[in-house]
């Protein structure tokens, strides 16, 4: 069993890590962080690496919210604003038609909680890649954990995942741009994407 945090169309090197496992464990009995990926992701959009940012409503006491009681702002229109900028991005890659109608429900409903929506992206990514998406939730916090990469979750910090590299829409542009959000590897590669997570590790 390994330890995950639930993000937002989660990295590709988190991705590594889920396919390889055999069990599937979310801590979901954490501290919300900022500058993770609990609440972004990173897309390869016409101007290079772009950030789709969720935005949080933050706890008006100074003490710690857990992950899962952490509520979206929905005052912002950024469903609507991220789903406009995956289209723009990814609209003449070569298997974004054949995804996108499964994702566009992600996008037209008013999640509450920040947990809930991270979930439903790790059910829609794992459907796509036809792997297993069964799960467990922690009840307590994990303080040691054998098989633990909640680390991944950290947007600042690089990871030793050597990924090959594969054609990018805009690549040419930019060069290739390593450990974008898992839509940037299955919207380019489709079905081949799960043979990239596979051989990595």
């Amino acid at each position: 069993m390994s330890l995950f945090i639930p993000t937002y169309f989660s990295p590709i090197s988190q991705y590594i890590a889920i396919v390889n496992s055999d069990e599937i464990l979310f801590e979901t009995e954490d501290n919300f962080q900022k500058q993770t990926y609990r609440n972004r992701c990173y897309i390869y959009g016409p101007n290079g690496k772009q950030l789709l940012n969720i935005p949080i409503k933050h706890s008006s006491n100074s003490s710690k919210q857990k992950t899962k009681d952490t509520l979206i702002d929905n005052s912002v229109a950024w469903q609507k604003q991220h789903l406009k900028s995956i289209q723009i991005a990814y609209r003449n890659s070569p298997f974004f038609e054949f995804y996108e109608d499964d994702i566009l429900p992600i996008f037209s409903k008013e999640h509450k909680y920040l947990l809930d929506l991270n979930i439903e992206t790790y059910i829609y990514i794992t459907d796509a890649l036809q792997i297993s998406s069964a799960y467990q939730k922690t009840t307590v916090y994990q303080n040691n954990f054998k098989n633990d990469f909640r680390i991944l979750t950290n947007a600042k910090q690089e990871h030793n995942y050597h990924l090959e590299s594969y054609t990018q829409l805009f690549d040419d542009k930019f060069g290739f741009i390593k450990n974008l959000s898992i839509l940037d590897l299955l919207f380019m590669e489709g079905p081949n994407a799960i043979s990239f997570l596979e051989k990595t590790l």
